[in-house]
């Protein structure tokens, strides 16, 4: 008998997918195994669809991860970036820093907060159309006004006028105003500070519509002042930032009041070191539950340590951080030298009365100063007298000279003035110092950055011991920093000295310390404490934000749902539809195989092309 041709095709399928092709009956097979084609391409368009969705939640995700310094440097180009005011989501704020000298408005900008209650505000200076910082000063300072108070509002109002000018209308109302005084209004009696005060928050709301609340105007104390700078530089610094890889620098902490708990880790801090012309101050994060000599000394540190959580939610301990801030009056480059040469005066006067000389009375006579450079040619005028002085470059001698105005004390734990200092790990830390700190490595001796005492010593005393007139020469061939003047020259020996014994007999740094970095900026921007006294006044707004996040969600329409924000949710409903799809395959296969076993024959007969009726009467 002649048999049909036929085609068997058979693939890595379940048996029950094994199908043949014949001229005869050809549609209705054909239709069923389309059936079973179009299943399988949609399974096939679920998986991929599925793995596509993954690709693009992994680059959404992961690539922050992967390369993070990256985008850390990114965000330093594009913050240079002039401010897109038109774009709604985002945010401004505005702190007015009334300092002793005159007052300064600045105005901050962020994105609106990622949602993750781990990350702070991403707060950067806002730029203004030519990409300059958005930045305005007045003097005289706010304190000038203390006899007539009824004109502060008047005083500051084209600062805030300023600001209003760069904050798009639409986001007034919703941008908060902080206006903080300083070291100025601090010497003030506090009925003049309050006149003041009151007289800003009556008439301020009045002509401007800036969130503007009682709490948003205030004298803040130099404590205050040092952990807004220490939180400024850090967040910069990106210490604020959780862990990404494995080489960087970490730290265990005990947080605050829960000691007994195991320690976290977390990126380790950078302290500060402030030199200015008047004070001196150091701040830096105390990691580890400290001991006290005795009950003055834990009384004393009660006042010099500050414990905040820098978190949106104060449940949350990953952000609470102990911070040690100490800040010395007169000891300042000027302050320090004016100290000195009142010690030289009282000295000089006196041992020319007990022992009848004539030092220092006449040019031809000086007072050998050691701290001054060689030759130089110098006087102290005091209630109508002088002393004359000629310097001699002795930088070691200075050194020695000095040793008795930092004042120290053999009680353990101390620092400048016997005041209590808590022990650092020098192994394990890193500071940055600034103003006098980058001016006395760096204006002259041109090494500023990563300090090296060795180094910087060596450079110290080879200028120290340069003639006057090979200076000045130096000077005026401008081989020295674009702003170094000659007070910078004349007092440069003194203060290089002054800065090394601070820093290493002062704070007890050693000598071979290798984590020091002397800055005037850091990543090219000037670091200004008011960006520290935002990010902590604007801590809990992060909160806000996801709590309206999580209302959405609660709340969610079709057409508000995020792919991405609701990846996991999306990921669930493929597993389920795949799910489904493999329950139907496999209930057709079930129904597959129960037609073949109950239809086999006639299949068969079909097959080979016979009549059904033959066959059965066969049977």
């Amino acid at each position: 008998m002649k048999h049909s041709s036929r085609i068997g095709i058979s693939c890595l399928f379940p048996a029950s997918w094994h199908f043949s092709i014949s001229p005869v009956g050809c549609p209705r097979i054909l239709n069923t195994n389309l059936r079973q084609i179009i299943v399988i391409s949609v399974l096939a368009a679920a998986v991929s669809l599925l793995y596509f969705s993954v690709i693009i939640i992994r680059n959404k995700y992961g690539r922050l991860t992967r390369d993070k310094k990256f985008q850390r440097y990114l965000a330093r180009v594009t913050d240079i970036e002039a401010t897109d005011t038109n774009n709604p989501s985002v945010n401004y704020g505005i702190v007015v820093d009334c300092g002793s000298s005159g007052s300064r408005v600045f105005v901050y900008c962020w994105p609106r907060h990622n949602g993750n209650p781990r990350d702070l505000l991403d707060i950067r200076q806002m730029r203004d159309k030519n990409r300059k910082p958005v930045v305005m000063k007045i003097k005289p300072g706010i304190s000038e006004f203390a006899t007539s108070p009824e004109k502060v509002s008047d005083y500051i109002s084209p600062l805030l006028n300023f600001a209003a000018e760069h904050v798009p209308r639409a986001k007034h109302k919703e941008t908060p105003l902080y206006i903080l005084c300083t070291a100025g209004m601090r010497i003030l009696p506090e009925s003049q500070q309050k006149a003041i005060l009151e007289d800003l928050l009556t008439d301020i709301p009045v002509h401007f519509d800036f969130l503007f609340s009682d709490s948003h105007a205030e004298v803040i104390s130099g404590k205050q002042e040092g952990v807004y700078a220490w939180i400024g530089i850090n967040f910069v610094l990106g210490r604020f930032e959780h862990i990404e890889d494995d080489d960087e620098a970490v730290v265990e902490v005990n947080i605050p009041g829960s000691e007994s708990s195991e320690a976290i880790v977390r990126k380790r801090t950078a302290g500060i070191l402030d030199m200015g012309g008047v004070s001196t101050q150091i701040a830096y994060e105390v990691p580890k539950t400290v001991s006290f000599a005795s009950s003055q000394q834990e009384e004393v540190a009660k006042n010099l340590l500050a414990e905040f959580n820098l978190g949106c939610d104060v449940h949350q301990t990953e952000h609470v951080y102990r911070v040690y801030v100490a800040t010395f009056l007169g000891f300042g480059g000027n302050a320090a030298r004016q100290r000195y040469e009142d010690r030289i005066f009282a000295n000089t006067i006196q041992k020319n009365r007990l022992l009848g000389k004539q030092t220092g009375l006449t040019p031809d006579m000086p007072y050998l100063d050691p701290c001054l450079p060689l030759d130089i040619k110098d006087e102290i005028q005091q209630n109508g007298q002088t002393i004359y002085l000629r310097g001699t470059g002795d930088f070691d001698l200075c050194r020695e000279t000095i040793q008795p105005f930092m004042n120290k004390t053999n009680e353990t734990q101390t620092s400048l003035n016997g005041v209590y200092q808590p022990p650092i790990h020098f192994q394990n830390s890193e500071f940055y110092g600034f103003s006098e700190f980058y001016y006395c490595t760096e204006d002259v001796l041109r090494m500023g950055g990563d300090y090296n005492a060795a180094k910087f010593t060596k450079a110290a005393k080879d200028y120290c011991a340069t003639k006057w007139s090979i200076l000045r020469e130096r000077f005026d061939r401008g081989l020295y920093a674009s702003h170094a003047d000659l007070h910078r020259l004349k007092y440069q020996c003194f203060k290089s000295a002054w800065m090394f014994e601070v820093f290493h007999r002062g704070f007890s740094f050693p000598v071979n310390y290798k984590s020091l970095k002397t800055a005037l900026q850091v990543y090219d921007k000037e670091v200004q404490w008011t960006l520290g006294a935002i990010l902590y006044r604007t801590r809990f707004l992060p909160l806000r934000d996801i709590q309206q996040e999580a209302f959405r969600a609660s709340h969610t329409h079709w057409r508000g749902v995020s792919f991405v924000y609701n990846h996991y949710l999306f990921s669930g409903c493929f597993l389920v539809v795949l799910l489904a799809i493999l329950l139907y395959l496999l209930r057709l296969r079930r129904i597959h195989r129960r037609t073949l076993r109950n239809g086999s024959a006639a299949a068969l007969w079909m097959e080979e092309g016979l009549p059904t009726q033959n066959a059965t009467g066969t049977l």
